[in-house]
C-alpha cells in the first residue's frame, strides 16, 4: 500500500534520527551531568537503551522479536529511573509503597520477553496470535498507568526546592508514558498498531531523552519554559487552523460513508462553506483580537507583557513608524498600541488651562471643537490623576466630580474610550483621548496601573520637548535683540544727523524755496526714524496708552476699504460693538491677519469679515477659505516668533500682532482644518463692560 510505504519511510529516518539524539543525550548525561545526583546512573542507562532501540527498529523494525527485547529493557530503565528520582529527595526511604508499586511494574514488564517468546514458539493459530498481541498491550497499558501515577506523586509530592531538579525529567518521562499510553490503548481497541503512530515512536522517544539530557545538571534543572506571547498566539493561531482542518476531515469523511448523490453534493456544499468561512474570518482584526483577548485572560496571569510593552513604547517614540510622523503623533500611538485602541487625540492646555486639540492619530472623522475642554476638567485630571472611563462616564458613575465637567463631543462620540492624563511634577501637560478597541471590553485594574505609569513617562517627554523648544526661542530672542539693538543705535545716529542738518540747513540755506522743502522733508523723514525708533523701544513692554472707544464694525470697513481694487473683501454681519483699544495699533494687527488670510486664499475665494455683539462681548471674525493649518503648525508655530509657513518670511507678524492684541485686553481663538480654512476670532469686552469693572476696582480700592 502506498499510505504503509510512506509510514515504513518515515519510522526508517525517525528511528534514525532518533538514534543519533538519545546517543547526544547519552553523551550530555555522562559529560556534562552532576555526579552527584542519584538518578544519574538510571538517566545513563535510559538514553543508552532507548538509543539501541531505535538501531534496531531501524535495522530490523520496530516489531521485530529482538527490538521488542531491547524494548522491555529500555521500559525497566525509565521504571529505575522513576525509583532512582523519588530518592533525589530521600523519599526512596521513606516511601515503602512505592517499592511494592516499582516492583510490581517490574515484574509486568518482564512479562513482555515471555510472551514475545510464546508468540514466536507457539501462535499456531490466528486465535492464539490474537491471544497473545490483546495480553500483551493490556500489560503495556498497566505499565503506562502504573507509571504515570508515580510520576504524579513524585512531583506533587515534591517540596518546592526539588521541583526544580524534577521539572524536566519528570516531564520527559510524562511524554513517553503517555504516548505509550495511546499508543497501546489504540492498538488494543483496532487490533493492530497504528502505522503513523509506529512510525512516530521513535522522534517522540528522542525528543523525550533530549529533555531528560537537558534536566540532567543543575544549569539545566533551573531552565523554565516560557514562551513569548507572540509564540503562544502563533501556537494557538496554528492550533486553530489545525483543529479547523482536522474538523473539515472528519465532515466530509463522514459524509462519504452516507454514500449515493447526497454525499457527494454534501461534501462539495461543505467544503464551499468552510472554505468561504475560512477567507472572510481568519484575515480579520476582530477575530485575531477576540483570540488575543482569550488568550491572555485564560493563559497568562497579566494581561501585559511589560517588557513587550515597553520596548514597543519607546521604540514608537523614538523612531516613529511611518516617515513625516510628528512627535506628538507618535506619542498618542504609543499609547493607543497599549490596548489595542485604533485611534486617538492629543490634548494640551492652553494658557487659561483649557484643553485644546494638539494632535490626531488615525481620527480624522472626529470634529472637536477650539477649545476641547474647559479649564475645570484640566485641573480635575491634574489633582487626582484619574483616568477617565468614558463609559463610566456616559452611565453617570462618578469619582471626583468628572462626569459633570466631560465635554459633550466627548460624550457623543461613541467610539471615545478613555482618557489617559499626562501630569509631570503635578502639572498637567496634556490628555490622550483612546478610541475604543475592536475587541469590546472593559477596563480594568491592570489597564488603569499601565496607563498610568506610561502617562507620566510620555509627559516627561513632552516637558523636556517644550523645555527644549523654549531654550531654542530664548536663544533666538538673544540673537533678535542684539540685532534690534544695533538697528536702534543705527537709526538714533541717522535721526541725529538729519536733525543736525535741518537745523543747519535752516540758519544756511540761500535759496528760500529749497530751503523750505529741504527742511519739510528732512522733518518729515527725521519724524519718521524718530517714531519707529519709539515704536522699537515699546516693542514686547505689552503696554499701549492711547486706548479710545472704536466701533469694530468702522474697523471693519477701514480694513475693507484699505483692500478694496484688490483680492475681495466681504463684510458679513455688522453688529455695532464699542470696544477700548489702540485703534492704530488695533488696525495693524487686524490688517496683517488680513493679509495672511488674503495670502491663503485663492485669487476668487474672498475673505470674509464678521462683526457680532452678544451684549458683553464683541466678536471680529476673519474667515477664509484658504489651504488651512494643522493643529500642530496651530499650537506650535502660528504664534511663535521665528516659524513662518512663507518662504523668506520671518515669523514675527502673527506673533506680534497676538501680543498687541493681548496689550489692549482682547484675545484670540484660531480655528482651522487642512483644506477647508481658517476662522480667527478677535474678542474684546465691550466698553461699557470695562469701565464697569474698572468701577468696581476702584470702588473697592477706596473701601479697603
Amino acid at each position: 500500500m502506498p499510505g504503509a510505504d510512506i509510514f515504513a519511510y518515515l519510522g526508517f529516518f525517525g528511528y534514525l534520527a532518533g538514534a543519533l539524539i538519545c546517543g547526544a543525550a547519552a553523551a550530555w548525561i555522562y559529560q556534562a551531568g552532576d555526579r552527584e545526583r542519584q538518578d544519574r546512573t538510571a538517566a545513563l542507562m535510559a538514553a543508552l537503551f532507548s538509543g539501541l532501540w531505535c538501531v534496531l527498529a531501524a535495522a530490523s523494525g520496530p516489531q521485530s522479536p529482538v527490538t521488542g527485547f531491547v524494548e522491555a529493557a529500555r521500559n525497566l530503565a525509565f521504571i529505575a529511573l522513576i525509583f532512582r528520582l523519588f530518592a533525589n529527595d530521600g523519599r526512596d526511604e521513606s516511601l515503602k509503597p512505592t517499592r511494592a508499586l516499582i516492583f510490581a511494574l517490574a515484574f509486568v514488564q518482564l512479562m513482555q520477553p515471555v510472551l514475545l517468546i510464546v508468540d514466536q514458539r507457539f501462535s499456531v493459530t490466528p486465535a492464539i496470535t490474537t491471544l497473545t498481541f490483546e495480553i500483551s498491550a493490556l500489560l503495556h497499558l498497566l505499565v503506562s498507568i502504573g507509571a504515570l501515577v508515580l510520576l504524579h506523586n513524585l512531583y506533587a509530592g515534591a517540596a518546592v526546592a526539588a521541583r526544580k531538579i524534577l521539572r524536566w525529567s519528570t516531564l520527559a518521562l510524562t511524554m513517553v508514558w503517555a504516548f505509550e499510553l495511546n499508543f497501546f490503548m489504540i492498538a488494543y481497541l483496532m487490533g493492530e498498531q497504528s502505522g503513523l503512530l509506529l512510525a512516530l515512536r521513535g522522534l517522540f522517544i528522542s525528543l523525550a531523552m533530549a529533555f531528560l539530557a537537558l534536566g540532567s545538571n543543575a544549569s539545566g534543572a533551573g531552565l523554565q519554559f516560557r514562551p513569548s506571547r507572540a509564540v503562544t498566539f502563533q501556537s494557538l493561531s496554528l492550533l486553530v487552523i489545525g483543529s479547523y482542518l482536522l474538523v473539515m476531515v472528519l465532515v466530509t469523511r463522514s459524509l462519504v460513508v452516507l454514500g449515493g448523490d447526497f454525499a457527494r453534493v454534501s461534501q462539495v456544499v461543505f467544503l464551499l462553506a468552510a472554505i468561504a468561512a475560512a477567507a472572510l474570518w481568519m484575515p480579520s482584526k476582530r477575530m485575531r483580537g477576540w483570540l488575543r483577548v482569550t488568550t491572555i485572560k485564560h493563559l497568562f496571569q497579566h494581561r501585559y507583557d511589560y517588557r513587550e510593552e515597553w520596548l514597543r513604547f519607546t521604540r514608537t517614540i523614538g523612531r516613529g513608524t511611518k516617515a513625516g510622523a510628528s512627535f506628538h503623533e507618535r506619542a498618542v500611538k504609543a499609547v493607543a498600541d497599549i490596548t489595542d485602541s485604533p485611534a486617538g487625540l492629543l490634548l494640551v492646555p492652553n494658557e487659561e488651562a483649557q484643553l485644546e486639540l494638539e494632535a490626531r492619530w488615525n481620527w480624522a472623522t472626529l470634529a472637536v471643537p477650539a477649545i476641547a475642554a474647559e479649564y475645570e476638567l484640566s485641573g480635575l485630571l491634574e489633582q487626582h490623576c484619574h483616568i477617565l472611563d468614558l463609559d463610566e462616564a456616559r452611565n453617570g458613575i462618578d469619582h471626583h466630580g468628572e462626569t459633570e465637567q466631560v465635554p459633550n463631543w466627548l460624550v457623543e462620540a461613541e467610539d471615545a474610550w478613555a482618557l489617559v492624563p499626562l501630569v509631570h511634577f503635578d502639572r498637567l501637560v496634556g490628555v490622550i483621548v483612546l478610541a475604543r478597541p475592536r475587541i469590546e471590553r472593559r477596563l480594568d485594574w491592570e489597564d488603569f496601573d499601565l496607563l498610568r505609569v506610561v502617562g507620566q513617562q510620555l509627559a516627561s517627554y513632552l516637558s523636556e520637548q517644550t523645555g527644549q523648544q523654549a531654550l531654542m526661542e530664548a536663544s533666538r530672542f538673544d540673537e533678535f535683540n542684539r540685532r534690534i539693538a544695533f538697528v536702534m543705535h543705527d537709526i538714533k545716529n541717522l535721526a541725529s544727523q538729519l536733525s543736525l542738518l535741518a537745523r543747519n540747513a535752516e540758519k544756511h540755506a540761500e535759496n528760500p524755496e529749497f530751503r523750505s522743502d529741504m527742511l519739510v522733508t528732512l522733518r518729515n523723514s527725521a519724524d519718521k526714524l524718530n517714531a519707529l525708533l519709539a515704536r522699537l523701544g515699546r516693542y514686547g513692554s505689552g503696554q499701549s496708552n492711547t486706548r479710545r472707544e472704536i466701533d469694530l464694525v468702522d474697523l471693519a470697513k477701514q480694513i475693507a476699504g484699505r483692500f478694496r481694487g484688490g483680492h475681495q473683501i466681504s463684510l458679513t454681519r455688522q453688529e455695532s460693538a464699542l470696544i477700548e483699544a489702540d485703534a492704530e495699533g488695533l488696525e495693524q494687527a487686524l490688517i496683517h491677519l488680513v493679509q495672511n488670510a488674503v495670502d491663503a486664499s485663492d485669487a476668487s475665494s474672498p475673505v470674509y469679515l464678521d462683526v457680532s455683539n452678544n451684549g458683553a462681548q464683541g466678536q471680529f471674525d476673519i474667515v477664509d477659505a484658504g489651504s488651512g493649518m494643522s493643529p500642530g503648525f496651530v499650537r506650535n508655530g502660528l504664534f511663535k516668533p521665528f516659524v513662518s509657513s512663507k518662504q523668506g518670511g520671518f515669523g514675527i507678524g502673527a506673533f506680534e500682532a497676538r501680543e498687541m492684541i493681548k496689550a489692549m485686553g482682547g484675545r484670540v481663538i484660531v480655528e482651522s482644518r487642512e483644506g477647508v480654512g481658517t476662522r480667527f476670532s478677535i474678542i474684546f469686552s465691550l466698553s461699557h463692560v470695562t469701565r464697569g469693572l474698572a468701577g468696581e476696582d476702584i470702588q473697592s480700592n477706596e473701601v479697603a
